[in-house]
């Protein structure tokens, strides 16, 4: 079928929250098969990749994504993979039958966990071939958030010397080797059973931050990609002691300490502003061509079935993944 008929739908399966709370809000619910407006294609969900957005709104956290919804009941979920099934007017980028990937609506609500999703054609783009539908979904947010910060939020050059605090997790993983790919010398900080793995991605140096201070190994840092935050260990702060006058400090995760920028400031350092993944077509183009050159891999830690969702969510607190978890839909 090629344009929607607007006709009432099918219903489908998904996964909801009526409530904040914990895991086990996430309870299964059938809920009316979404229609594809002009400029939209429906896509049959084989596959949704989590991120800590999903888990940290479902519990009623102060996320971007928080501020845009409504009081629930919700549908959670922004990563997807899957086949197009129907395309609505106007819409000449996919077709019924492509293999697509994308990061949808982001941070407004998109419906993921779901048989089917709804979105505009741009927000998608071709599955990498090499990939699997598990596979490309755990990336488009995490990788987006990597991409967007290096070469959007600063320019990267070849033989920057970059480093990547939790580069062992979904955005650092991939972050690590889209920075190699752009020529950097890459330094990770990560536990010390990750560091073989961070290697085969191309990190030259790794830290294994329980062990080490990473400013007592690291120095003349012209770019830190931090994806702490908070105050878990003064993680940011200390980071100003390893860049050069003159670096970058890529403020990813939230939480960075108002006084950073003052003492940025006074050592000649930027700080970019906190960086928003949002839907980006040419971005996943962009991954998928490195994924398909072999220069980008997604590490999958576990998959799970639709329906076991909330034992995604309370893997996902323990905080401690080696790359993404998946939902596995069709």
């Amino acid at each position: 079928m090629q344009q929607s008929d607007y006709a009432p739908r099918a219903t489908m399966r998904a996964m909801g929250i009526t409530a904040f709370g914990g895991p086990e809000v996430l309870q299964p619910v059938t809920v009316a098969r979404p229609a594809p407006l002009p400029g939209d294609v429906l896509v049959r969900v084989h596959a949704v990749g989590l991120n800590p957005v999903d888990w940290k709104t479902r519990a009623g956290a102060p996320t971007p994504a928080a501020a845009a919804l409504s009081r629930p009941p919700h549908i959670l979920g922004w990563d997807v993979s899957g086949v197009v099934e129907e395309v609505g007017p106007g819409v000449h980028l996919h077709q019924p039958g492509d293999e697509v990937f994308g990061l949808l609506w982001f941070p407004r609500p998109a419906g993921a966990y779901a048989e089917y999703v709804a979105a505009p054609a741009r927000q998608f783009a071709p599955k990498p071939r090499s990939l699997d539908h598990i596979h490309a979904a755990a990336m488009p947010l995490a990788g987006l958030t990597a991409l967007h910060a290096l070469t959007d939020a600063t320019d990267i050059r070849r033989g920057d010397r970059v480093l990547v605090h939790a580069a062992g997790g979904g955005v650092g993983h991939l972050a690590v080797q889209i920075a190699k790919h752009l020529g950097a010398h890459v330094i990770g900080t990560a536990r010390a059973h990750r560091h073989d793995q961070l290697r085969r991605l191309g990190a030259d140096e790794l830290i294994d931050y329980t062990t080490e201070r990473f400013e007592d190994v690291a120095k003349d840092i012209d770019v830190v990609v931090d994806l702490v935050g908070g105050d878990a260990g003064q993680t940011s702060i200390r980071s100003l002691d390893v860049l050069r006058p003159g670096g970058t400090f890529l403020q990813v995760a939230p939480g960075v300490p108002p006084e950073l920028r003052e003492l940025a400031a006074q050592r000649q350092i930027q700080v970019t502003p906190a960086i928003l993944v949002d839907p980006d077509g040419p971005g996943l183009r962009r991954l998928a061509a490195l994924a398909d050159n072999g220069e980008l891999s997604v590490i999958i830690e576990k998959v799970f079935a639709l329906e076991q969702a909330a034992d995604a969510h309370r893997l996902a607190e323990q905080n401690h993944l080696t790359g993404k978890l998946v939902l596995q839909v069709h």
